[in-house]
């Protein structure tokens, strides 16, 4: 699966518009719980945009302005555009066209938000429901996290909304000291490459990025590729595939929680749009996303410049990268269908004889129409040496195709 990379992205677009916007909770409450789905680790809340339209949003701390992925919803609420522009990705190539709509109304359950600034993308240039399976229209960001406390369960599924004045933390929770600049929260975390190399290094807190751990190897002389790694496409932003290499850490300290043997993303350069050291965003040295955070109950407290951290029953789950080696999309008006997009060169997969194309009509001799993506990928995402037989359509030939799970790093 891609992992999605938003915070690269989505930058200092509306600079102005922080003043226009408002979210409140409804009838006076101090607290509103709010029902959320999690796909590929990313944070999914329902909305309604101007009283009229039902969506699903992704909650980013990576991002300022809210996000309309597609035109065409705002076309339907015929929505004023106040201005249109180009995002280009490096070297001019994919431009993405996007406007600018104001006074936009958007809804939560127990939650009011009138008078914002939304960024519309012409389209859906990030294939966001194909790449995770489930019908996703746009992104919140800074907007929700500097009104609320916010509390995200990634197990009980729940999205917890608290007004600063009232929140009091739990001693159950660990606390640790953030900044939030440019509106984007920053942790200094200390990492440990190798047994010869250990550097504190200043993370940002995603939630709209779906990979563990992101670090920069133009950022620190420290941070070096280790030399057991995967060459591979890492993530998927507007400017395109993010290409990298993936490889083990010894070690991410944050707070007393130590994440042993780890997986990060080691992104090529020029791959991606590279707003770290253009003056427009904070200098980082990566970030931290949510194959991470999942693995905790995790409280952002913006204005206190604050997170809390509780973990859950997945902390100690082994990190494992595509022991399959193929991508997989939800196709059709319904998502039912998959279909593989990318087979890695040399993975178990790839020496099958697998290919981009193929339709995967059942695993294990399940078939797959009535499953969703997670439930598919899930199934190349146990453990090493899990034998997997897939059922494909190439074509209009069916054929059978066996490969075992193989952990590559």
């Amino acid at each position: 699966m891609y992992r999605f990379f938003f915070f690269l992205i989505f930058v200092n677009t509306v600079g102005s518009s922080c003043a226009q916007l408002g979210f409140s909770l409804a009838d006076g409450a101090t607290k509103v719980e709010i029902p959320i789905e999690i796909h590929n680790n990313l944070v999914i809340v329902p909305v309604i945009l101007n009283n009229q339209l039902p969506l699903k949003f992704i909650i980013d701390t990576g991002v300022r302005t809210t996000i309309l992925t597609e035109k065409i919803y705002s076309d339907i609420l015929h929505l004023a555009y106040t201005k249109k522009f180009t995002i280009s990705a490096p070297g001019g190539e994919n431009l993405v066209n996007a406007y600018i709509t104001n006074n936009v109304t958007i809804d939560m359950p127990g939650v009011h938000g009138r008078g914002h600034a939304m960024l519309v993308l012409e389209n859906d240039y990030l294939e966001l429901k194909n790449s995770l399976g489930s019908e996703v229209h746009g992104i919140l960001g800074y907007e929700l996290f500097s009104r609320f406390v916010i509390k995200i369960d990634y197990q009980t599924r729940i999205l917890t909304l608290m007004t600063p004045q009232k929140f009091k933390p739990s001693k159950k929770y660990a606390r640790l000291p953030i900044t939030v600049e440019d509106t984007k929260p920053y942790y200094v975390a200390e990492i440990k490459i190798n047994d010869t190399t250990s550097m504190s290094a200043k993370l940002m807190i995603d939630t709209g990025a779906s990979h563990g751990l992101f670090l920069d190897t133009e950022s620190s002389s420290k941070i070096v590729v280790p030399t057991k790694n995967i060459n591979c496409t890492i993530g998927k932003g507007l400017g395109g595939l993010i290409t990298g290499r993936m490889a083990r850490i010894s070690c991410l300290q944050m707070g007393k929680y130590s994440i042993p043997n780890m997986i990060s993303s080691f992104p090529d350069p020029n791959s991606y749009f590279d707003t770290l050291r253009t003056g427009v965003t904070v200098y980082r040295n990566g970030s931290v996303g949510g194959e991470i955070l999942s693995r905790f109950q995790v409280i952002f407290d913006f204005p206190r410049e604050k997170i809390y951290l509780k973990p859950n029953g997945s902390l100690r789950r082994k990190f494992y990268y595509n022991m399959s080696g193929i991508t997989v999309k939800a196709i059709g008006e319904t998502l039912h269908n998959f279909e593989i997009v990318e087979v890695r060169k040399n993975s178990s997969a790839n020496l099958s004889d697998i290919r981009v194309g193929d339709k995967i009509i059942a695993v294990n001799n399940n078939l797959t129409e009535n499953m969703n993506l997670s439930e598919v990928n899930n199934y190349f995402d146990t453990k090493p040496g899990k034998k997997i037989t897939l059922l494909i359509l190439r074509g209009a030939v069916q054929m059978q195709k066996v490969f075992s799970l193989i952990n590559e790093i």
